[in-house]
């Protein structure tokens, strides 16, 4: 499926948008190793989502989907099923390395496999740690890198220190998940803080993890137990409307009840350094997630330098910030952030090729990329590499092109952000 848009002269509204992908993935896999029933309102009913609930169904959990209301049939930490077919995550990442450390302390084996896209993708950074405390993990091997499918012998497992070599939330909630079935205390070291949510909702439902510094200290616990969890608007999902309605003209958006998790908001420091006019209002804190309505307006951007250990708080956001570092005036550089490569492409170089084509000033580094801003954005024909972040950072460039722009196979927005082009038409 293509979608061809055009420039606009304004954008202007207020509206929420999807729930946290990452909260509503952990809510279904804690829920499942809870007793009891976890309600989860605002759930993402995108398609990675979608797939975490399909796995753990074949694990035997009851999980009844109603609009974004789920409820999960916990069955305790030790009430997961042998598996009676292979799990597929399809294209979720999250889904893959989450549950690689939760079924390695299983009394039971498995096979987790994923779309081609999810097949590329390292998992040695997630095995490496989980072998360490005794798991077993198999798979493809090409080129030195341990690739899905995976297959998975359940095994008892020890505690261990681990220094993350590379800050990874994913892996480091792999490590914490196989830690809720080892014997004795696991400590993870990171480099640089990444998104907390599975420290924060598997403390909320019971368990014992503390931070000190940049340690993260995993307790044993006997049982987590179901609740009612609240998820919030996705800060991912917000950031491209956050971006448009500030590199549009005569245009103001208000997006409602957004998670602005501390490990989350890099967007939102970037845009300020950048000029950005932007306003938090109706601040809350629900079920330890930190919400609030994110008011954003049109600005006159200056370039900036993106490096360091801000780079884990927006990876993710990365595309969507180089198309407002084309419209802001001077220099942007973004450093150390070589994780884009591992995502569903390489996002550096897809970026960079796909931006060059809409006339943006835009070199690739190998640790990032150089945006010369301030000199246009033409309309043209785009692929989107079936990254659905890919595809969205396009849409945001589409609307301040001079001309029509062409996104291909923009299906793949389907994973974070059903109705995305709705949206766009709205505004």
């Amino acid at each position: 499926m293509n979608k061809t848009l055009k420039s606009k002269d304004h954008l202007n509204g207020n509206f929420s948008v999807p729930g946290d992908k990452s909260i509503s993935h952990r809510a279904v896999m804690f829920g499942s190793i809870a007793n009891g029933t976890t309600t989860v309102h605002g759930f993402l009913t995108g398609e990675d989502c979608l797939s975490t609930i399909s796995c753990f169904k074949k694990l035997g959990i009851d999980i009844k989907v109603n609009g974004t209301d789920v409820t999960v049939h916990g069955k305790g930490l030790h009430g997961l099923s042998a598996p009676t077919e292979i799990l597929d995550v399809g294209n979720s990442g999250t889904t893959m390395r989450l549950i690689s450390g939760l079924l390695c302390g299983q009394n039971f084996n498995c096979t987790l496999t994923g779309d081609a896209s999810i097949q590329k993708r390292p998992m040695g950074r997630v095995s490496l740690p989980l072998s360490k405390m005794g798991a077993k993990i198999d798979g493809r091997n090409e080129n030195g890198k341990l690739l899905a499918p995976l297959q998975i012998q359940g095994n008892s497992l020890n505690a261990i220190t681990y220094t993350l070599p590379v800050a990874s939330a994913q892996v480091k909630s792999s490590i914490i998940l196989a830690g809720l079935y080892a014997e004795g205390t696991t400590t993870i070291i990171e480099p640089e803080a990444t998104r907390d949510h599975t420290e924060i909702m598997l403390n909320y439902l019971g368990a014992n993890i503390e931070h000190n510094g940049t340690e993260i200290i995993c307790h044993p616990v006997k049982e987590l137990y179901g609740k009612e969890i609240f998820v919030p608007g996705d800060i991912s999902s917000a950031a491209y409307f956050m971006v448009a309605g500030v590199i549009c003209q005569n245009s103001q958006i208000t997006i409602k009840n957004v998670g602005i998790n501390p490990t989350r908001i890099g967007i939102i420091t970037v845009l300020e350094n950048m000029g950005a006019e932007i306003t938090l209002i109706n601040k809350k804190n629900v079920c330890g997630e930190e919400t609030a309505d994110i008011c954003v307006k049109t600005s006159k951007l200056k370039g900036t330098i993106i490096e360091g250990d801000i780079i884990p708080k927006l990876i993710d956001e990365i595309p969507v910030i180089a198309v407002a570092a084309a419209m802001a005036d001077g220099k942007t550089i973004v450093k150390d952030a070589q994780e884009l490569k591992v995502k569903e492409s390489n996002r550096i170089k897809t970026v960079v090729c796909e931006l060059k084509k809409m006339g943006i000033d835009i070199e690739e580094t190998d640790d990032g990329m150089v945006i010369n801003g301030g000199k246009g954005i033409k309309g043209t024909v785009c692929e989107s590499y079936d990254d659905h972040r890919i595809a969205m950072s396009l849409a945001v460039a589409a609307l301040v092109a001079d001309g029509e722009t062409t996104i291909t196979d923009t299906q793949c927005v389907d994973i974070s952000f059903p109705n995305f082009f709705e949206f766009i038409e709205r505004l």
